[in-house]
């Protein structure tokens, strides 16, 4: 039986649909998606001002789905929690837009707001948004439990999509005039692609916005094209500002070395001395945090810009020794990150960090981390490490530093990592996904179009369609367009609309040619 309960009120702490693995990294985009929300809600309270009233189209909605699709000797289920919107939808032949959740919960704002839904609008589209399993309420009591955890991956959540799909179908009578779009960013851009590569007979188009397809064990890829995009000029980068940042995390990891870790600990603003080399570990993979999420968030609000943290990087400094001036200058950007967050110090500690990770309540404030940090240890990888001799930030932090965390807090062993990551590769495709009618779209700043499709190709009879946007971040295009958008980026998603509108087109001739045949 299907439930639509009102919808909530919209609540301002998010985890955003991203893929990352420091602790801060971590809290930017959670920074990230609360902004996101405030730019929303002032939309919504516009519209309601007015003679719209959207969240009245808002309903929520529970299904019951297996826990494992694949032992048909399991029985036991869980609830998950779907949103759907009709203001939009054209009965009974209106497309259905289906918004995937990736690595956290899914909120009303995901159906009210974005390209999407921009979209349904013009095309009088059914507006849907699932949950992920194991994330926000789609989770049983004990989910977070090692021995829980085991239903949590991607192939299960495509198949709660399949199952989805049909259930959705049946309960508002929907037909094969009724062409299903699937619509995702970051690792629930991935979940897109696959979607349409493992059901093609479910949905006939998917838009992969910065979708990591491929999964990497060691993505050392990560840290080199975010030092690249340092360089970049037009969102104000250069090749100073990257050589600044390289000197100042060699300065920090010289200091340490040197055992000067109470100095170091007192500059930053650390709320532990790191004498420990875990702790120590921490502190540097916080320092490029503070970079990474800079650039994958760039211009979205968040912090400071890449023209921000580049300004900081080269300004010269008074009475400053210039060998200690990058040093000073990532001290700086350290207490600009606080500053922002309203932190009183930086927490390096590794045992907190650990012990908050094995914390399997799901009143965890880390309960989302805890999950998504199981799928990196059991499926994909993305470890961001700093091995590479072009790294821009700390050799400290290492494959075998990243991946501790599987058997410590998982019990998955470090040797095993390779063999996921090589299945998971199997399964879907990895460099190669099936890519007929998907839509690869990926910023030239966000780092995680390494792992992503960023060049049309044909291959084998499939055809890979992509935009790309030179001087965008990640999943910029997935927001709805404001004013202080760049031209590239107002650009790419009409292309995106020319794509849509074009397989909606397709859909419809093909549906007149099969009724024809069924006459």
């Amino acid at each position: 039986m299907m439930v639509f309960p009102p919808a909530h009120c919209l609540i301002l702490l998010l985890l955003l649909n991203f893929v990352d693995a420091g602790r801060i990294l971590w809290k930017i985009k959670e920074s990230a998606r609360h902004l996101q929300l405030q730019r929303v809600k002032q939309r919504l309270l516009a519209q309601t001002a007015g003679y719209h009233r959207p969240l009245q189209h808002v309903k929520e909605g529970r299904i019951l789905q297996q826990l494992d699709h694949f032992n048909p000797q399991d029985l036991r289920t869980f609830s998950q929690r779907f949103l759907v919107n009709e203001a939009y939808w054209r009965r009974p032949d209106g497309p259905v837009f289906l918004f995937i959740g990736g690595e956290g919960p899914i909120f009303e704002f995901d159906v009210l707001a974005g390209h999407h839904v921009d979209m349904a609008e013009d095309h009088g589209a059914l507006l849907l948004a699932l949950e992920h399993r194991f994330y926000g309420d789609s989770i049983i009591p004990d989910g977070l439990k090692t021995e829980n955890l085991a239903h949590l991956s991607s192939q299960q959540a495509l198949a709660d999509l399949a199952v989805f799909r049909q259930f959705i179908s049946h309960s508002f009578n929907l037909s094969l005039t009724n062409t299903w779009i699937s619509f995702g960013g970051s690792y629930s851009g991935a979940l897109s692609s696959w979607f349409r590569g493992k059901f093609p007979h479910l949905v006939f188009g998917a838009v992969a916005s910065s979708a990591p397809v491929t999964a990497r064990l060691d993505f050392s890829a990560y840290s080199n094209a975010a030092g690249l995009s340092l360089t970049i000029e037009t969102v104000g980068g250069s090749e100073k500002c990257l050589a600044a940042v390289q000197r100042a995390f060699a300065a920090v990891e010289a200091a340490l070395m040197a055992g000067n870790v109470s100095k170091v600990s007192a500059d930053f603003g650390c709320c532990q001395v790191p004498k420990d080399l875990n702790d120590q570990v921490e502190l540097m993979q916080s320092l490029a945090d503070i970079v990474m999420g800079t650039v994958q968030y760039n211009e979205e609000g968040v912090l400071m810009t890449i023209n921000e943290l580049c300004g900081v990087m080269t300004n010269q400094g008074k009475g400053n020794e210039e060998t200690m001036e990058p040093y000073n200058r990532l001290v700086e950007l350290a207490q600009i990150y606080r500053s922002t967050g309203g932190e009183l110090c930086l927490d390096i500690s590794h045992e907190t960090s650990v012990k908050d990770l094995m914390n399997t309540s799901l009143l965890s404030s880390r309960r989302a981390e805890r999950a998504w940090i199981y799928q990196t240890c059991s499926e994909f990888g993305f470890y961001q490490t700093c091995e590479d001799a072009t790294c821009p930030f700390s050799g400290m932090v290492t494959l075998k530093t990243l991946t501790e965390v599987c058997p410590m807090v998982f019990s998955i062993s470090q040797h095993s990592l390779p063999g996921h990551i090589a299945f998971t590769n199997t399964y879907f495709g990895g460099e190669n996904p099936p890519t007929h009618r998907v839509l690869y779209v990926n910023g030239g700043v966000d780092p995680w179009r390494e792992l992503s499709v960023v060049r049309d190709r044909t291959e084998g009879g499939e055809e890979a369609q992509t935009v790309f946007i030179e001087d965008t971040a990640h999943c910029a295009d997935m927001s709805s367009s404001r004013v202080t958008d760049r031209w590239s980026l107002r650009k790419a998603r009409e292309e995106i609309k020319t794509h849509v509108y074009s397989w909606l087109r397709m859909a419809a001739a093909q549906e007149k040619v099969e009724n024809k045949k069924r006459l």
